[in-house]
């Protein structure tokens, strides 16, 4: 990995930040910019719905966590064939209760990127901590009119009526991914490139639908000059490793999420790829290790 060259580290934005929040490497030719959209504080409860509080706290204990922690929100940028491409946009600042998440747009502008750069978007899901960001007020008017925005045909077609039954979340958050989801379908709708289950975005750059997490829950696979990275959004938890069949709460079909997980892990295991995932610890680039019968976070040594 080597770190991507030219990109600006202005004094300014490093006064404010206590700890640096973008990681850039290359996957072969491909530029890959990993950007901390920021934190947010969730109940550990609410990411283990289908066991009981003694396990729970038994893994909290064994990694000094509290009941209730911040979840960290990562998003990507990525430079490939002369296209620049987000991949999921963050919260975004109209949600209260969330002061240390919507960190993007200011982020993107740290790094030397400006959002009339962007000449696509990759959404995994429609989740309001993966398009917010596009949903804060002026960002849409700075965007470039022909930005396309990829996003799997059967998640526009779930978030126009969605179906809350198998998930486990405390009020009113079902009602706010319900409404803030349709309010992007409404403003962007003109903007968006769906596709069944892949879409090529740019050379070495595939959207792939993994249903699970939201029905049309996709991850982005990277493969240039022999080497290869997943963006796997919301698929991947922390606790995940350990426990591939704890379920969370926003998981729309957790049966079948477990599922993705497992194969995921399995086939990053087998190939030793890349992982970057949205709420894995920033910058949350490393690698999956088979551990007896779980599985092994090895995260990347930093390349200064």
């Amino acid at each position: 990995m080597n770190a991507v060259r030219n990109i600006p580290h202005p004094i300014e934005s490093a006064a404010r930040d206590l700890v640096p929040s973008r990681y850039a490497l290359r996957i072969g030719e491909i530029d890959v910019l990993v950007i901390s959209d920021g934190v947010l504080p969730l109940p550990f409860a609410t990411m283990s719905t289908n066991v009981g509080p003694a396990e729970r706290a038994a893994w909290l204990d064994n990694l000094f966590l509290p009941e209730k922690f911040d979840w960290a929100v990562n998003v990507v940028v990525l430079r490939s064939g002369g296209r620049t491409i987000l991949v999921d946009s963050g919260l975004g600042n109209q949600f209260e209760g969330f002061p240390r998440a919507g960190q993007l747009v200011g982020r993107l502008e740290a790094a030397g990127i400006s959002l009339g750069d962007l000449t696509d978007v990759v959404l995994t899901h429609l989740h309001m901590d993966h398009i917010g960001g596009l949903l804060v007020d002026g960002v849409k008017q700075r965007l470039r009119a022909d930005l396309r925005i990829h996003v799997a045909a059967s998640e526009v077609a779930f978030w126009k009526a969605p179906d809350f039954s198998r998930t486990v979340m405390p009020s009113p958050i079902p009602e706010v991914l319900r409404s803030t989801a349709q309010r992007f379908l409404q403003e962007y709708g003109g903007l968006l490139q769906t596709f069944e289950e892949e879409r090529e975005v740019a050379p070495g750059v595939t959207a792939r639908r993994t249903g699970g997490h939201t029905p049309g829950h996709a991850v982005v696979r990277l493969a240039s000059g022999g080497e290869r990275l997943t963006f796997a959004g919301d698929a991947i938890f922390p606790v995940s490793f350990d426990h591939p069949e704890w379920q969370n709460g926003f998981e729309h079909d957790p049966e079948e999420s477990v599922k993705v997980r497992l194969k995921m892990f399995r086939e990053m295991a087998a190939s030793g790829e890349l992982l970057v995932a949205t709420h894995v610890s920033f910058p949350s680039v490393g690698r999956v290790a088979v551990d007896g019968d779980a599985f092994r976070f090895v995260p990347v040594y930093w390349d200064y």
